[in-house]
C-alpha cells in the first residue's frame, strides 16, 4: 500500500465515519423541554460537540485504517491474484 493509497482511503473513511458519528447524543431543545430560540430550527442540537466527534471520528477511522493495511500487506483477502488475471 502506498503513502497516497492510505491517505485517500484515511480521507474517504473519515467523512463516512464523521458523518455516521454526528448524530450520537444529539438533544434538541425539545428534548430537554425548553423552547427554541426564535429564527432557530426546533431540531438544532442545543450542543453539538463538534470536536469531540472529530476526535472519535478520527480515533475509528485509524482503527479502519490499520485493519486495511493488514489486509493488503499481507494479502488477507487473496485479491492480488484476483486482479492480475488477465
Amino acid at each position: 500500500m502506498t503513502w497516497s493509497g492510505a491517505a485517500i482511503f484515511f480521507a474517504i473513511s473519515w467523512w463516512l465515519v464523521f458523518f455516521t458519528v454526528l448524530p450520537w447524543g444529539v438533544r434538541t431543545p425539545g428534548d430537554v423541554g425548553e423552547a427554541a430560540e426564535l429564527g432557530h430550527a426546533t431540531s438544532a442540537p442545543i450542543r453539538p460537540r463538534l470536536g469531540l466527534k472529530a476526535l472519535v471520528t478520527t480515533g475509528i477511522t485509524l482503527v479502519l485504517l490499520v485493519m486495511f493495511v493488514v489486509v493488503v500487506q499481507y494479502d488477507l483477502l487473496g485479491y492480488r491474484e484476483y486482479v492480475s488475471r488477465p
